[in-house]
């Protein structure tokens, strides 16, 4: 281990230094714990979720996700060093540690700050007897209510040649959404970035009329199929120009979207800001911003109209809650962002039954059949997501356990399990 690196920030070389570590503790002794290991697995869903295992010298343990895993649960490991020891009760003060020790860590960083701060806030919710939402300010409501990311329409599969009209094709959107609200969900969203005809130059970010016009049938064929009852979302994922984007914008505020997701690359704020103003169409992004500083920045400089922090890498549940504190005093609702396994969803159910301004957080896993088996509630046999909702877990902490056999079964190639 001793050629390893080192991602800490050493004390001193001009890095502002205090110690947020504890040395002492005033508890009684039932909430007087300590974190004695940090445990990390892999499960292969349709991506590599990252799960977190905080173990205590009181018997209880606690779990969390990371974003897109493998770099994160490597960090996440290499943070045992700092948290045993620890009080997991002190979630606040855990996630400022190591913040400051793991400065300039960027995202990778946040996605394993995310996870062990979730894992604190599990342990708290067991050891004090009670729901993570309440941890977090209780709750405004009941359920969450999910949108379904519903991709490209139907599956491409294993084609090496193919011509992209006649694989994303208006009937191929019209009836995956049909399938989608069919199935309970009345908020859904498609990827409008997917490849139009040969001739398209991809890398320099520009449609010609041609591509914008597939674009706008696509968005069409689903409209005449749902009709207008059904909140619409379209996912550009960066890909575009601003002139593109306005163009394409345009053409598709007769269709009254819920929003246009991430038209131009996410670092280009005054990129984004000109599309947001041009049109009369909500733009929604965030997914790659952590940290309530950067989407207070986002939310002053106009942005987005609707904020999408990823609630297993903005930085852990006490910062969803700063952030979405911070959009509201902007007026800005949260879609959140998710592409995680049913933990890490449950995660942020509980922080958006404990906001004021939630909107829908998304669902990325439509083609992952055992997705609903993976976790089982504490408190009933219900399924996780029904109908296109999450009824908030009741039980202690984040009122759910794994499925040992379940993931045991889907542990990605060299992951260990740790239940």
């Amino acid at each position: 281990m001793d050629d390893e690196p080192d991602y800490r920030i050493p004390q001193g070389g001009g890095v502002p230094w205090r110690d947020m570590g504890m040395t002492e503790q005033n508890r009684p002794p039932e909430r007087d714990i300590a974190i004695t290991d940090v445990r990390t697995m892999a499960v292969a869903g349709n991506f590599t979720w990252g799960i977190v295992k905080l173990e205590t010298d009181a018997g209880v343990y606690g779990l969390g996700e990371t974003f897109r895993a493998e770099a994160a649960l490597d960090m996440a490991a290499r943070m045992s060093v700092d948290l045993e020891g620890e009080n997991p009760l002190d979630t606040s003060r855990i996630r400022e540690l190591l913040e400051q020790r793991y400065t300039g860590c960027g995202r990778i960083g946040q996605a394993a700050f995310t996870a062990i701060e979730t894992a604190c806030h599990d342990i708290k919710g067991k050891v004090l007897d009670v729901p993570v939402y309440e941890l977090l300010g209780g709750k405004y409501r009941d359920e969450i209510r999910i949108y379904c990311d519903t991709h490209g329409g139907e599956s491409l599969g294993e084609a090496d040649e193919y011509d992209p009209e006649e694989v994303y094709t208006p009937d191929s959107y019209a009836r995956a959404a049909r399938e989608v609200v069919d199935e309970g969900f009345d908020a859904l969203k498609f990827d409008l970035d997917v490849p139009t005809h040969a001739e398209y130059d991809e890398a320099n970010r520009r449609m010609d009329n041609a591509a914008i016009d597939h674009k706008v049938r696509l968005v069409g064929a689903v409209r005449d199929e749902i009709g207008y009852d059904v909140d619409l979302g379209m996912d550009l994922h960066w890909n575009f120009t601003v002139e593109t984007a306005i163009r394409l914008g345009r053409e598709l505020e007769p269709y009254d979207l819920a929003w246009l997701e991430d038209p131009v690359p996410p670092e280009k704020f005054e990129a984004q800001r000109r599309v947001t103003e041009a049109l009369d169409v909500p733009v929604l992004t965030g997914e790659n911003l952590v940290g309530t500083d950067q989407f207070n920045r986002a939310a002053r400089t106009g942005v987005f109209d609707i904020a999408a922090p990823d609630v297993n890498k903005c930085g852990g549940l006490g910062e969803f809650v700063d952030i979405a504190t911070v959009c509201d005093l902007y007026g800005v609702p949260i879609a959140s962002h998710n592409i995680s396994s049913p933990l890490g969803t449950v995660a942020g159910a509980h922080v958006s039954a404990a906001i004021p301004n939630f909107l829908c957080m998304e669902w990325h896993a439509r083609d992952v059949p055992w997705w609903n088996e993976m976790c089982e509630r504490v408190a009933s046999d219900d399924p996780i997501l029904e109908e296109g909702a999450i009824r908030v877990p009741e039980g202690p902490g984040l009122g759910v356990e794994l499925n040992r056999d379940l993931v045991a079964e889907y542990l990605t190639d060299g992951s260990e399990m740790v239940l």
